[in-house]
């Protein structure tokens, strides 16, 4: 079964094209991280217009990559939640015009599910159940998959996400936006142990808070300012990093062990954080644990990861009308 899907909820336009969940014919992606780096962070409004200029052309592109048309596609695939509300209107219009024009199933896609299958596509011997750490700019979670479409959360952030804090941290380093990135550069060059910050605590164990993190690191920086004291950066990014990572991996193999998972799985875009994958491969190799991780390239948002969830979501009857609509917040 052949996928169009289509991914919009923030800054990237992307379409694909993706075979039985698990293979990739074509996957593109546009995106608009220069534009958005002029005013350090994703402007909503320039999002959704952007997405509007690149989409027709970006789905053209995946179809001839896959030596494909739209007719020849079964089904399309698009994120409908959550995500910027204005950004995801534009890929959910898109995809019901198609489906309608070519009276093609319509599927929608939970933009968290989506990352989670990632990993069956790098990994196509991995099924459910399993256990999965999703940390991405908006999104930190641990999540029980218990089959294709049965997911669970047990832990979540209880305010900043875990690559918001990366680039809030990064800003106040002096770092240009995507500061997450920088952030993993810098830090192989420092010190982790150079700064002492804060880990926050919380009352279910398996829950994250970045936000006091973030503000020390912000307040850290001030002070030093303010006192003409130089900050050592590159320190101060291993440092911070160091701490997020053990704060993500500690709570996220307790919940593997609590729960009696030995197979264990990495999502999201700071899945592509260095730092992260090793301190996690790490832990899952004392602890006896298989752990899959999908490629930097698949861990950010692409179109790939919507069409590989797209497939088991139809395989379950999830399918949509004319009248779906976007979904800025949604929980699993």
């Amino acid at each position: 079964m052949k996928i169009l899907a289509v991914e919009s909820s923030c800054d990237e336009t992307a379409c694909a094209v993706v075979e039985d969940g698990r293979r990739i014919i074509s996957n593109v992606v546009a995106t608009q991280i220069e534009e958005h780096k002029l005013y350090g962070g994703v402007v909503p409004e320039i999002a959704s217009r952007r997405h509007c200029e690149n989409i027709v052309g970006v789905c053209s592109e995946a179809l001839e990559q896959a030596g494909m048309s739209l007719d020849e596609c079964d089904a399309i695939a698009v994120t409908y939640a959550p995500g910027l509300i204005g950004a995801l209107l534009v890929g959910v219009n898109f995809a019901k015009g198609a489906a309608l024009a070519k009276k093609k199933p319509l599927i929608p896609v939970h933009h968290i599910k989506g990352h989670i299958a990632a990993n069956y596509i790098a990994h196509p011997e991995l099924e459910p159940p399993y256990i999965c750490l999703v940390a991405s700019g908006g999104h930190s979670h641990i999540i029980k998959v218990n089959d294709y479409t049965e997911f669970q959360t047990i832990g979540r952030t209880l305010d900043d996400a875990a690559g918001e804090a990366f680039d809030k941290a990064a800003r106040s380093m002096g770092f240009p936006y995507p500061g997450g990135i920088h952030i993993d550069k810098a830090a192989k060059s420092g010190d982790p142990s150079r700064y002492k910050l804060p880990v926050p605590k919380t009352e279910n164990p398996y829950d994250f808070s970045f936000s006091g993190l973030k503000t020390a690191v912000i307040n850290l920086v001030h002070n030093a300012e303010q006192k003409g004291e130089k900050i050592n950066v590159n320190d101060l990014a291993a440092s911070f990093q160091h701490t997020v990572c053990e704060i993500l991996t500690s709570r996220f193999i307790k919940a593997a062990e609590d729960n009696g998972y030995k197979t264990i799985a990495l999502a999201g875009g700071v899945a592509a954080n260095s730092g992260l994958r090793e301190t996690l491969e790490k832990k899952a190799l004392q602890k006896g644990m298989k752990l899959y991780i999908p490629p930097v390239s698949l861990c950010g948002d692409n179109a790939a990861m919507i069409g590989s969830q797209g497939y088991y979501e139809y395989m379950a009857g999830n399918t949509a009308g004319s009248d779906l609509n976007a979904v800025a917040s949604l929980r699993l």
